[in-house]
């Protein structure tokens, strides 16, 4: 006889059936937005040959066998769909956005899903400026929530910390560690440090502060935002949003110069190599891209499952997704 012992694990959704609701009026609201104003929806691939080079963040790997080849070929279950609307936008699309199941792996928590909602949307002729108040129109309309005060990300650092994270040396970085969070600051590069402060000490008091755009960071953390100098600093045209101390979003100004970001993936291979890190092959179709000419555009990536959260006044992401991992 078979053993027809069931094992004791739910099939039930994580969510209750009012969050399935509020998601669904969730997507019709940002189509709702971007058909009032004329940017095109798109899809692109979610299964890709190439990943990100990006040394914070860790795609899913696939393998799938090559239709007449017989051989395994190596992919990523992608972490954006950027690299793909970049090729759209260089082809002459125009503002597209897209919603997006994205992939991140290592990242499970109150927060962190590996599989999660991503809107993605990029405007030609903006700049992150505009983009802001797009981005504040769209969140502040759903949540009902106060329009964003803006932060220069070195305001952020001398209003709750009072530290200069351009200037200050690196032991008084470490010593800000130290003193604000529980890690060792041995071991830990100057972005990281600083990332480490912004998570541990700065978000958990944004969360009884009024939304903030976060503007302006350092040039090392550019990733695809162009740069520019004042003063002898550079800072990164890049922008991120916290509502109750939470980070919805993530955006640039694009960075157009092919050459620069064919750099910048060199660069980020040599930090995944000293961090023993695989490297990643820079993606060539995305460059080429870049060569052929990325038009004037500014691009966010907003998280849709935290904005449902907020919406909902929900602790945890599990109380916004029907089959976070454990119930996949």
């Amino acid at each position: 006889m078979s053993d027809r012992t069931v094992p004791p694990v739910s099939w039930q959704p994580a969510c209750p059936h009012t969050a399935l609701k509020a998601r669904a009026e969730l997507l019709s609201c940002v189509r709702e937005f971007f058909r009032l104003r004329g940017v095109l929806e798109v899809e692109t691939p979610i299964l890709a040959p190439f990943g990100v080079t990006d040394s914070n963040v860790e795609g899913v790997s696939a393998d799938w066998p090559l239709e007449g080849a017989g051989q395994p070929r190596r992919g990523f279950l992608q972490t954006s769909p950027e690299y793909h609307m970049k090729r759209l936008l260089a082809a002459g699309s125009g503002s597209i956005f897209q919603i997006f199941r994205a992939f991140r792996a290592g990242e499970r928590g109150r927060r962190h899903n590996p599989e999660f909602s991503l809107l993605e949307w990029y405007r030609i002729d903006f700049d992150h400026q505009d983009l802001m108040e797009e981005v504040a129109e769209l969140v502040c309309g759903y949540l009902e929530c106060p329009v964003p005060v803006r932060l220069s990300y070195r305001q952020l650092f001398s209003d709750y910390l009072g530290l200069d994270p351009f200037l200050c040396s690196d032991a008084a970085l470490a010593a800000a560690v130290a003193n604000e969070t529980d890690l060792a600051p041995a071991g830990l590069g100057r972005d990281q440090a600083l990332d480490a402060l912004i998570s541990l000490a700065i978000e958990p008091r944004l969360r009884q502060a009024p939304p903030t755009f976060v503007y302006g960071f350092p040039a090392s953390q550019a990733a695809l935002a162009r740069t520019e100098s004042h003063d002898g600093i550079t800072q990164a045209h890049r922008f991120e949003l916290y509502v109750q101390g939470i980070e919805l979003c993530n955006g640039y100004w694009e960075l157009s110069d092919v050459v620069e970001q064919q750099r910048r993936f060199a660069a980020d291979n040599e930090t995944r190599r000293q961090a023993g890190l695989e490297e990643r092959l820079a993606d060539p179709m995305v460059l080429a891209a870049l060569a052929a000419g990325l038009p004037d555009c500014a691009g966010v990536a907003l998280g849709l499952d935290r904005l449902l959260m907020l919406r909902l006044g929900a602790a945890s992401l599990d109380e916004v997704l029907a089959f976070p991992l454990e119930r996949t």
